[in-house]
């Protein structure tokens, strides 16, 4: 039957050929057509639906629906606390190391309170320990 159809369509100069279910032939199975998977989604007929009442209301396609709008706020939010609880995870210590924190945090507390007590002194002893400094140091190198 198909040789039949080519020679047909080859004397009629027909590039196209036409397919055996048009004839009509019960033996044969006719082709049917195939479903697009994405648009047979439900994700996608609600996405288009909505589009559809969007045009017809005249709003803007840039903006969305306000469930769409808290559901992202709320992965953003979900995300960054993600984060923080990552980075404080990094940031717990050994016993070691928080113990050389406070040690170190004591020092610079030690030196400020020093520097309190220099700015608060009266400029004659502050002269006075620089001149008991560079005498120290004079008579060493005298020594020597």
């Amino acid at each position: 039957m198909y040789t039949e159809i080519q020679r047909e369509h080859s004397d009629s100069g027909s590039i196209l050929t036409h397919p055996d279910y048009i004839d009509g032939n019960p033996d044969l199975i006719k082709p049917k057509k195939l479903l697009n998977p994405v648009k047979a989604s439900k994700s996608h007929q609600e996405l288009h639906r909505e589009l559809l009442m969007n045009h017809k209301r005249g709003l803007s396609v840039d903006s969305k629906p306000e469930l769409q709008r808290v559901l992202e706020h709320r992965r953003r939010n979900q995300v960054l606390r993600q984060k923080k609880e990552e980075e404080e995870a990094k940031k717990l210590q050994s016993p070691f190391e928080k113990e050389l924190l406070k040690r170190h945090q004591r020092l610079d507390q030690l030196e400020k309170e020093q520097e309190k007590q220099e700015d608060h002194a009266p400029e004659f002893i502050k002269v006075k320990e620089n001149l008991r400094r560079t005498s120290t140091v004079t008579g060493e190198e005298k020594a020597a």
